[in-house]
């Protein structure tokens, strides 16, 4: 299911995961409002800023599958048919042993990149969320959004779009912005959300340009717990992820195409004992790790 609701909060925790755009169902899952920062509730602070983190609000039961359900499973399909979705054994960032592995860089020809962008604007057009223009930040986000912004402008709504550099120019025009100025309400185009270090660089930025940044739209969320840096240098698993820290801490609505729970309703279609080892494991692993 595009994953276009609202959850609970986030820390560190890291590993870089054509069909008709015209919805086949007219409703559309719209975003639940986002938290105010202020008004969080809260019982522990979250080192990844100032704000403070709700655990109580990531107990809630999973929300149901959406009516776009079917955009997500084929989303899947083609992850794994690009070669951008791999199963096996995958060590992440946060030192966890992965049975999945997603690497939106494997996105490498023109018609994948196409591809991707139409189930990018599908799910955006499908979640109801409003924005006025696409900011994609450096690296992926770049081709990512210029990719988005071109295929939201064949369905008929053109939209500006920029991107930033890493380094500053200190010739030409200058600066780390190019493209059109930030104005309105920014939509954040990225491939999956780890620690969220991204969302508040461009969050920055955005806020720099005196725009509001809006929202987050990424491809795959993994559904998985955070981690946080513990004082002696160590990492300890929190009971919230990168996309629920970014919905209720940061206060954006994040849309997403497809979550683990639609990859493992994929794999629960498939037959073969291959597939079904695939689903064995990352269920153990949501399980283990998973939030709601």
């Amino acid at each position: 299911m595009p994953a276009c609701h609202s959850d609970a909060g986030m820390r560190k925790q890291e590993i870089s995961w054509y069909t008709d755009c015209t919805p086949k169902n007219p409703k559309s899952r719209k975003f639940a409002a986002a938290v105010p920062m202020a008004a969080a509730p809260y019982n522990g602070e979250s080192p990844l800023s100032s704000h403070r983190m709700t655990t109580s609000s990531t107990s809630a039961a999973a929300p149901p599958p959406t009516e776009n359900s079917a955009l997500a499973q084929e989303f899947v399909q083609f992850a794994i048919a690009s070669g951008v979705l791999r199963f096996g054994e995958f060590k992440t960032k946060a030192g966890r042993l992965s049975p999945y592995f997603f690497n939106a860089g494997l996105f490498d020809d023109g018609a994948k990149l196409g591809r991707l962008a139409q189930f990018y604007a599908q799910a955006l057009l499908a979640s109801g969320v409003q924005f006025d223009m696409l900011f994609g930040p450096a690296y992926k986000g770049i081709p990512l959004g210029a990719a988005v912004a071109v295929e939201l402008a064949r369905l008929g709504r053109n939209v500006p779009f920029a991107y930033n550099r890493k380094e500053a120019k200190d010739h030409g025009e200058g600066g780390t912005l190019v493209g059109a100025p930030l104005q309105g309400r920014v939509l954040i185009v990225d491939d999956v959300m780890s620690a969220g270090t991204a969302a508040r660089e461009s969050i920055a930025l955005i806020q720099a340009a005196g725009a509001k940044p809006h929202a987050v739209a990424i491809a795959l969320d993994r559904q998985e717990m955070a981690t946080e840096k513990q004082a002696d240098g160590s990492t300890q698993d929190v009971p919230y992820s990168a996309v629920q820290y970014v919905r209720h801490n940061l206060g954006l609505q994040v849309c997403a195409i497809a979550n683990l729970d639609d990859l493992l309703a994929y794999l629960q279609t498939q037959s073969g004992d291959a597939m079904g080892e695939h689903r064995q494991r990352v269920q153990a692993y949501r399980a283990r790790y998973g939030v709601a």
